[in-house]
């Protein structure tokens, strides 16, 4: 039952520019998502296991904001969540239309208070993406709020530690909002609070034009903003000129004070070798930032100007396309690497565009190549491999880091090898190929592979842990530790389905699919997923205007079974052992924390939360829940109990099993953390 960053910037002008939908060409009728629980499956859940990864390593960046905070979901640029996400318990799909964009949301990415930040005409917005019709909460929009006619370029902002939306624009600016005020409330209209011209100012530095645009920006852990310019297919034989360069921290500082300041002084460049330009997105680490060129790899510090650390090269076969009498008609994106960098607090880790592609390991601090090998080699003859996607990159802690690639080849237009191709045009015929669009999947090559870079005493070396040929994926996938299984958007090829499908992190099997429909334009369109903090939520955008998310129904009111409750409103998270015990916890955290709110109550409600993943013996649980005083404290015995879905009492509990926690609430009493009169809010967790 159950991409690559670059291509989201030119969705997001696509969403804000074209006054139709972007895939009305393969578009027979407007739809909606067909019903998913057919009669076979309705009312019953698998009793998949939970499969607990260690959370990711990675040096959190002061800068950034304390949640998914980019469509990659931190500056590392990992695609990997610590958050929940759905695992077969009663799973649903549920639909948020999109009344006022031209497409769906494209890309997704929150703040500290989790508001989801989504491209809105032109602008960014933060809206309400659960409800049926998405609502806009507040906004920004050049020309209502600027006069502008630019655009902001959405794949490549991000919210930083003050919840300030970080934003580069299509005329080569970047702006930052104050979307919230100190509380957390939406602001109706977003606040500019910085507004810097970032192509003027390089090329001012350079004495040059620059032939290529501002592309993607990131701030270093020292508050730097770091911009590198580029497109699609830089081809050094068209000797483009390109740079990369940042922004000093004191000058940002004084513009937020309203002090005047000199970009002479504050903008620092690096000039590049004209046709050398980026192709993806920046990341961060402690070291530094990291930019990956169709030619090189760079880290790169601040120190009053660019100190180049290191610079490693690559080699690429070029831009790839299909051939004559291939079954795709499309190809790839990149002229060199197709993913973004992504770090461990050791590594750089990212793909070559050789024939075969290659994953390579570069040492962080040296440059140094410390590993390759080949990936998703093990295709029929004559198979090509682009990988344009995102990798997810997973650091145990333990020595080994695992990246997940996939093969994305076949959905890129071939227009963009002519010699007069403006990659800047962005629109769905430019960009994609037309016979993609209107056939799915199975007019993309497959392959989705799993390699380990393990650290030895002699180095490091690689190797293959498994590898799907029967999955044709544009999504950009991600990992949830907190599950232990890969989130994508796949089309079954028999069917011609779309699915949801989780893959088992440890073999890769297919562990759950969800079935969407088998009309083309329910494709994903070509981007990524994304996971908010609610711990129970999947975000993916289709062609059809519709934002599905996958949920778990994982609350109901036993007394009322004919109510529903609002999943929107139901959350699971993970809550450490420390912070188990700093608020009250006895004894060891066990499952997840789970915080419902139900409303419409009567004086006494029993709810019911069924958890995976919990073991020990019955007689030993203990029910904590948080009170309004912020501790937790024990539920009384006559309050709560744990059964089976069978309703007997077990006494010994198993990992995989599906149990239920009963627990009866007072309206205004000591667990309820709501005010309102009539709504009971929850946040229980079990101790053992």
């Amino acid at each position: 039952m159950k991409k690559r960053a670059l291509i989201l910037a030119m969705i997001a002008f696509i969403a804000a520019t074209t006054s139709e939908p972007s895939i009305n060409m393969v578009r027979a009728e407007e739809t909606q998502v067909e019903e998913t629980q057919t009669e076979e499956n309705a009312g019953q859940t698998s009793e998949l296991p939970i499969k607990t990864l260690t959370p990711k390593v990675m040096d959190v960046n002061p800068y950034m904001a304390a949640s998914d905070s980019n469509i990659h979901h931190d500056c590392y640029n990992t695609d990997s969540t610590d958050e929940v996400l759905p695992v077969d318990i009663y799973s649903e799909i549920n639909v948020s239309y999109e009344k006022v964009n031209p497409n769906a949301s494209p890309a997704v990415f929150f703040d500290s208070y989790g508001h989801s930040v989504v491209p809105l005409l032109g602008g960014l917005a933060i809206r309400d993406i659960n409800a049926d019709e998405a609502q806009t909460l507040g906004y920004f929009s050049p020309k209502q709020h600027d006069n502008g006619s630019y655009l902001i370029q959405s794949s490549y902002s991000f919210v930083d530690e003050s919840n300030r939306i970080v934003c580069p624009t299509n005329d080569n600016r970047v702006l930052m909002l104050k979307a919230t005020d100190e509380e957390g409330n939406v602001l109706p209209e977003f606040e500019k609070v910085l507004d810097i011209d970032i192509k003027a100012a390089a090329e001012a530095a350079l004495g040059k034009t620059l032939d290529q645009n501002l592309l993607s920006v990131v701030f270093d852990y020292e508050g730097n903003l770091w911009f590198a310019t580029g497109g699609f297919r830089i081809y050094p034989d068209r000797k483009q000129q390109g740079t990369f360069g940042y922004v000093s921290r004191a000058a940002i500082d004084k513009i937020l004070n309203g002090e005047d300041v000199d970009l002479s002084d504050a903008v620092f460049v690096y000039e590049l070798e004209p046709g050398e330009g980026a192709e993806n997105g920046i990341a961060a680490s402690k070291e530094g930032a990291v930019i990956l060129t169709n030619l090189k790899c760079y880290l790169l510090q601040a120190d009053n100007g660019v100190k180049k650390v290191w610079e490693t090269s690559y080699k690429s076969v070029g831009a790839k396309e299909s051939k004559e009498g291939d079954e795709t008609t499309g190809g790839g994106l990149a002229w060199g690497g197709g993913c973004s960098p992504s770090l461990t607090k050791d590594l750089v880790m990212f793909t070559d565009n050789q024939d075969p592609v290659n994953l390579i390991a570069v040492d962080m601090k040296t440059g140094e190549q410390v590993a390759s090998m080949p990936v998703i080699d093990e295709l029929p003859e004559g198979t090509q491999v682009s990988v344009e996607n995102s990798a997810i990159v997973y650091d145990d802690g333990e020595g080994t880091v695992s990246t997940i690639v996939c093969n994305w080849f076949g959905a890129g237009s071939a227009k963009l090898g002519e010699a007069d191709n403006d990659s800047s045009i962005q629109s769905y015929e430019n960009i994609y190929d037309v016979g993609w669009l209107r056939q799915g999947n199975k007019m993309i090559a497959p392959g989705i592979e799993r390699v380990d870079t393990v650290k030895t005493e002699d180095g490091y070396e690689m190797k293959s842990i498994w590898c799907r040929s029967d999955l044709s994926d544009t999504s950009m996938m991600k990992l949830s530790t907190a599950t232990g299984y890969i989130y994508g958007y796949v089309q079954d090829m028999e069917t011609g389905m779309w699915q949801y499908i989780m893959l088992d992190f440890e073999t890769g099997e297919t562990a759950f699919t969800m079935d969407i429909s088998d009309k083309p334009g329910y494709n994903n369109m070509a981007i990524g997923m994304y996971a908010g903090n609610s711990g129970n939520s999947l975000y993916c955008p289709t062609g059809y205007l519709e934002l599905l998310r996958l949920q778990d129904r994982f609350v109901y009111l036993p007394e009322m079974p004919y109510r529903k409750v609002d999943l929107d409103q139901a959350m699971r998270n993970v809550l450490s052992q420390e912070k188990f015990a700093a608020d009250g916890g006895q004894g060891d955290v066990e499952g997840w924390l789970n915080t419902i709110t139900i409303e419409n109550v009567h004086p006494n409600t029993t709810v019911a939360i069924r958890m995976k993943g919990i073991s020990g013996e019955t007689g030993s649980l203990k029910l904590y829940a948080y009170g309004t005083d912020g501790t937790l404290k024990e539920v009384p015995a006559e309050n709560w109990h744990i059964q089976t879905e069978d309703g007997e009492t077990p006494d010994t509990l198993s990992e995989d099993v599906l149990y239920e926690v009963h627990m009866t609430v007072e309206d205004s009493g000591d667990f309820d953390l709501s005010e309102t009169e009539k709504e009971i809010k929850i946040s229980a967790v079990l101790g053992i």
